[in-house]
């Protein structure tokens, strides 16, 4: 007999991971090949996996494609044909995904249900739609959404939900790459390395569902290597024996915008005519939730006063600033910034280091930014409502920057910025962004020929 596992509806958890954005170009998500779980037409994985105390002879499990539409997917598999013998655990079932800019969700789920010596994981062993014994049950539980968060650079963390009904929790963070030997791969592969606390309460078998999970990654395969390790003491472990699939290149995974939890910054602005006297300012990361933040900023000193908050989301389609809220009093004057389509008093400033930054459209620095990414602006977005700014925006690279914390590789982004009517809005602006620091300096070249410049001093 089947029993149906369809997991639970996503949507208050989606709501939190798919803030609105900009155009992501779709085939980044679509793409069946450049992912850390392919979707191709004629892919196939096949698994081995055990549990020491339930299954300790292992089973294998082949999966392949069932159906594919946009960047929605699902895998189904079997073990029968596969000379599975005595003590292995039959089973066949479908498996959905969907690729988002927030990184991979598992959709659902549709199964034979575990064997009845397996702890329950539900409070109540009637229609129980949990389960952990199938070797992609490993990889999603706890965290449906996302089941693995991009872009995945360093000292990336995220919180998700799993089980059928989102009734448990996980803490995951991105441990590095490694190399390492499966039985599909036996001279090794790059792999990274996801380490989870998965925590369930409320069902007969929390201790089961309980533990320490690391799954293994490689781009263009999928998980190569699941360890669970019970609450109980059991410990569940699959691999990919076989695939016809081939590894990938990972993307570089360092982290020029890194938003953590009480993290800090300290420039100095300065303009060559409008701000003589420097401004200096601190920024703090003051909460961070779904690889969004929001960052408030105060002024040290200087002759301008200011205070208030930024919010980012770092997506797959880059960094985006998605709303800011400041409040400023200034002992000089700048001038004014359009768009005319707006009145004065919704119009932006140049009141603080970020203000700078994130002028003129989205995203302030593209996922997993190389020399010659470029981007432009579009007359439709809310960006262009919010600035009225044309232009365009491309990667040139790492430079070596000196700024007063320090001399630093950084990616050069530069931008040329347009403001109808607006001179001071006008101009060319090179950002540097460095590893696991963020923005280290900025040079904005204003229409009016005076030249804004931000530095780090810590």
């Amino acid at each position: 007999m089947t029993r149906s596992f369809i997991g639970a509806a996503l949507g208050a958890l989606l709501a939190l991971v798919l803030l609105p954005g900009g155009a992501l170009a779709q085939n980044a998500l679509t793409d069946p090949v450049e992912q850390w779980l392919p979707s191709s037409d004629d892919a196939t994985w096949t698994y081995r996996w055990s549990n020491d105390r339930y299954a300790p002879t292992p089973t294998l499990e082949q999966y392949e494609l069932s159906e594919r539409k946009g960047s929605e997917f699902a895998l189904r598999w079997t073990t029968e044909d596969l000379g599975n013998g005595e003590g292995t655990v039959q089973s066949a079932g479908v498996i959905g995904f969907d690729r988002t800019e927030a990184g991979l969700v598992n959709t659902g789920w549709n199964s034979t249900p575990p064997p009845p010596q397996f702890p329950i994981l539900c409070g109540t062993a009637s229609g129980c739609g949990n389960s952990l014994s199938s070797s992609l049950f490993l990889a999603v539980w706890g965290s449906r959404g996302p089941l693995l968060q991009e872009p995945l650079v360093r000292g990336s963390r995220w919180r998700a939900l799993g089980g059928a009904s989102n009734d448990v929790s996980s803490e995951n963070r991105y441990a590095g790459t490694e190399q390492i030997d499966v039985p599909a791969f036996p001279g090794g592969v790059s792999a990274a390395r996801i380490e989870s606390d998965v925590t369930q309460a409320g069902a007969l078998g929390d201790p089961y569902g309980t533990g320490v999970r690391t799954v293994w990654w490689v781009r263009g395969v999928g998980p190569v290597r699941m360890v669970f390790r019970h609450a109980g003491g059991e410990t569940s472990q699959a691999e990919l024996v076989g695939t016809n699939l081939s590894p990938g290149e990972a993307p570089p995974d360092d982290d020029y915008m890194p938003f953590e939890e009480g993290r800090t910054a300290v420039f100095r602005y300065r303009n060559t005519r409008h701000l003589k006297r420097a401004s200096t300012q601190r920024f703090k990361v003051a909460e961070v939730v779904n690889n969004s933040a929001r960052v408030e900023v105060e002024v040290a000193s200087g002759p301008i006063r200011a205070a208030g908050a930024y919010v980012f989301a770092t997506r797959l389609d880059g960094v985006r600033n998605t709303a800011t809220s400041t409040k400023a009093a200034s002992a000089v004057r700048f001038p004014d910034l359009g768009p005319r389509s707006l009145p004065r008093s919704r119009r932006r400033h140049f009141f603080t280091a970020y203000d700078l930054m994130t002028y003129g459209f989205n995203p302030v620095l593209p996922a997993y930014p190389k020399k010659g990414d470029e981007w432009k602006s579009s007359r439709g977005t809310r960006d262009f409502k919010a600035f009225g700014v044309t232009g365009s925006s491309d990667v040139l690279g790492v430079q070596r920057v000196r700024t007063p914390a320090g001399t630093f590789r950084a990616i050069a982004v530069r931008s040329q910025l347009r403001q109808a009517g607006f001179p001071f809005g006008s101009g060319t602006r090179t950002s540097w962004f460095a590893p696991r620091r963020g923005l280290v300096k900025l040079v904005f070249r204003h229409g009016d020929g005076s030249i804004s410049t931000v530095e780090r001093l810590r």
